[in-house]
């Protein structure tokens, strides 16, 4: 079956359940720290050397906050009070100089369909969020399709004003289950929107090797309108001169990519696919090279064929592959640049729903990784990541809690 993010009722996370979640299923995991955090200005943010080996560990967790089924964090750019934390089952929350702030700052609760893998996935503010007050949020709706959808903040900071939603982007599902759901603005001032193949099992509509659809793809568009379309397709995108093909298509051959992230340092390209039955993988490719690259679904999984009907004969395979006796659903994470994690400098960082331990190794685009090593804290049912303008970076439990990683003793 294909995995989803499973909530339970009254909060308590059914074991057997779980193991359907997040695009593949989902993580466990027990001890934090309570250190506070230190503070990194995006300026220090060089590139270092990786630690290797012994090197790794000397990592806590600080709580941020408790909320009910976060599943991204993240901030506007230039923003250092406020940090905005993002529930599944549809409201944004704000956390301002460290305290979290009751009233949300969207509250889309009653136009999302949860939960399962839908319900309200990520946001993304606009570049120019200070002037604009542009952000754009992804969900699924009731009729279970989704929506990436703009908004604006209203005159007060703290609250977004719900009147100015226009859809940027709206894709048929044909299941509940493989949605994707996260939007991401990369290094180019351009929209990323991450989108599984659909859902089912073994994806069923060949969705992954097919460029006519959207499904099992990342996106990149302009959301500024064009003429009679809501957005603007970038000139420069691989497919935009190919027949048949749509032009939004930026990377494809993808079961589930819910979560991918841009390094700020080289700008490789880092995605977290959701394995079927077997594998969980990392793709990992240098700047640029993600443009046009076909990651191999659903004609492998893994470094392993799977649909014999399905061929990817330039498939960009993946730098690390952990099969399902280690995790149950990969969630994806970033490169670190947070100077102040000295012992993840360089290093990609990710997880898994039902393992719950948090992983690193060191980011080689392109390259198998090496190294790969466990670090010494676990974040239960192990929903997300995310990143603030400083480099530091949150994990997110389904189950409720929002952390912070820090150096111990810090």
């Amino acid at each position: 079956m294909g995995r989803r993010l499973i909530l339970s009722i009254g909060g308590a996370l059914s074991t057997a359940i779980a193991v359907a979640l997040l695009g593949a299923c989902g993580g466990e995991g027990g001890t934090t720290s309570t250190t506070s955090p230190s503070t990194t200005e995006p300026g220090n943010r060089g590139q270092g050397k990786v630690p290797t080996g012994d090197g790794i560990g000397g990592v806590g967790l600080a709580k941020v906050g408790d909320f009910h089924e976060p599943v991204y964090v993240t901030q506007p750019p230039g923003e250092r009070r406020d940090l905005f934390v993002v529930e599944q089952t549809g409201r944004i929350m704000v956390v301002r100089d460290g305290t979290p702030i009751a009233r949300p700052f969207l509250d889309l609760s009653d136009q999302v369909s949860c939960c399962g893998e839908q319900g309200l996935l990520s946001m993304a503010f606009a570049p120019d969020y200070a002037k604009s007050g542009r952000f754009y949020v992804d969900y699924t709706n009731r009729g279970g399709d989704t929506r990436v959808v703009e908004y604006k903040v209203s005159s007060d900071p703290l609250v977004a004003d719900p009147g100015s939603a226009r859809v940027i982007l709206g894709v048929h599902q044909p299941f509940t289950n493989h949605n994707g759901g996260l939007v991401l603005f990369g290094l180019d001032g351009l929209l990323y929107i991450g989108l599984g193949d659909g859902g089912s099992e073994d994806d069923p509509d060949r969705n992954g090797q097919d460029l006519s659809t959207l499904l099992a793809k990342i996106l990149r568009i302009d959301p500024t309108p064009s003429k009679d379309k809501p957005y603007t397709v970038p000139p420069d995108n691989p497919f935009v001169d190919r027949k048949g093909a749509r032009p939004e298509i930026y990377s494809y051959g993808l079961r589930n990519p819910w979560r991918f992230a841009f390094d700020p340092v080289t700008g490789s390209l880092s995605i977290g696919d959701v394995g079927q039955n077997e594998f969980e993988e990392v793709d990992l490719v240098p700047r640029g090279a993600g443009r046009g690259a076909n990651f191999g679904w659903s004609a492998y999984e893994g470094f392993e064929r799977f649909n014999d009907d399905q061929q990817a004969p330039n498939a960009v395979p993946p730098v690390l592959v952990y099969s399902h006796d280690d995790g149950c659903s990969i969630t994806g994470g970033y490169v670190v640049r947070d100077t102040g994690l000295r012992s993840l400098y360089g290093r990609y960082l990710y997880g898994d729903f039902c393992a719950g331990v948090l992983h690193s190794f060191p980011a080689q685009p392109g390259h198998r990784a090496t190294d790969d090593q466990p670090l010494d804290v676990q974040v239960p049912s192990l929903s997300s990541f995310g990143e603030d303008n400083a480099g530091h970076i949150y994990a997110t439990s389904l189950e409720g809690a929002v952390y912070r990683l820090v150096a111990d003793g810090s």
